[in-house]
C-alpha cells in the first residue's frame, strides 16, 4: 500500500514547477486541494474558478471581485496569494449565493501577471466523481497541469449513488449506472478523452489525485493507482480533502 500524502505535500508530489497554471477537474475535494496547493506554492498566486464554488469557501481569504489587471497586480504585490471571483449570486442566510468565476480567457491572461494560477475548472455537486457534460470542463487554454480529482469513497460503490452525471460515467466505463465503479472502470473514465482528460490542452501535463483515502478503502485505491500507472499516469493519494 502506497503511503497517503498530507495536503501540504501534494504540490511537490505533482512536480509543480516555478510557473504553472493548474486546473482541477472532477469531484472529491477540488476546493480543498485548490487552497492547499495555493498555500504550498512560492511567489504570487491567483486562486480562482471558471465555474461556481461555494460563496463561503474562502479559506479565510477576502475575495477580490472582478479586478482590473492593475488591481490584481497590486493585490498580489501586497498579499502574494489572492482569491479572485467575478461576482457572487444572490443568496439567503440559510443558502448563501455561489461565487461565479471569470471566463477561461481571463484566467489565461492572469497567467502573465502571477507566478502561478490555480483554478477550479469543474463542478460535481459535492459528489466524489463525475464525467463531464458537453459544456464541461472550463479549462483555460494555457493550463500547464490538469489534475483530475476522485474521492476514494466513489471506488467500489454504485455509480448511480456516488457519481455526478452517472449515465455519462457508466457509458465511458462500459457498464450500467447501477453497477459498481470498480478500480478498472474508474481508471477507464479518468484516462478517457470523454472523461477526466476532456479539454486537456495539448501542452498540459495530466495527473490524478485520489482523495479521502482511508484504511477501509486503501485496497481499492491501490488497485486504481496500479491501473492508472500502467497507463503512465502520475497519481497521488491524499489522506484528506473533503
Amino acid at each position: 500500500m502506497a503511503q497517503s500524502l498530507q495536503l501540504s505535500e501534494v504540490a511537490d508530489a505533482l512536480g509543480v514547477g516555478s510557473h504553472e497554471l493548474i486546473s482541477l477537474v472532477g469531484g472529491g475535494g477540488k476546493s480543498t486541494l485548490l487552497f492547499a496547493i495555493g498555500r504550498a506554492l512560492r511567489g504570487e498566486v491567483v486562486l480562482t474558478t471558471t465555474t461556481r464554488m461555494g460563496g463561503r469557501q474562502t479559506n479565510g481569504m477576502t475575495p477580490l471581485v472582478a479586478p482590473t489587471d492593475d488591481e490584481l497586480r497590486a493585490a498580489l504585490h501586497h498579499d502574494h496569494r489572492v482569491l479572485v471571483r467575478d461576482r457572487t449570486e444572490p443568496g439567503t442566510p440559510k443558502k448563501p449565493g455561489k461565487a461565479i468565476g471569470p471566463p477561461p480567457t481571463t484566467v489565461d491572461r492572469w497567467f502573465d501577471i502571477a507566478d502561478h494560477v490555480v483554478v477550479e475548472a469543474d463542478g460535481a455537486k459535492h459528489r466524489p466523481f463525475k464525467a463531464p457534460a458537453e459544456h464541461e470542463p472550463r479549462v483555460p487554454l494555457r493550463t500547464t497541469l490538469l489534475v483530475a480529482v476522485i474521492g476514494a469513497d466513489a471506488i467500489g460503490r454504485c455509480i448511480g449513488d456516488q457519481c455526478f452525471r452517472p449515465m455519462r460515467v457508466a457509458a465511458i466505463a462500459g457498464c450500467g449506472p447501477y453497477d459498481r465503479l470498480t478500480p478498472e472502470r474508474a481508471a477507464r473514465v479518468l484516462t478517457s478523452d470523454r472523461g477526466s482528460r476532456k479539454n486537456l490542452p495539448s501542452q498540459a501535463r495530466f495527473a490524478v489525485a485520489i482523495t479521502k483515502v482511508e484504511p477501509d478503502n486503501c485496497h481499492l485505491v491501490d488497485e486504481t493507482v496500479a491501473a492508472l500507472r500502467s497507463e503512465g499516469v502520475v497519481c497521488v493519494q491524499v489522506a484528506e480533502a473533503r
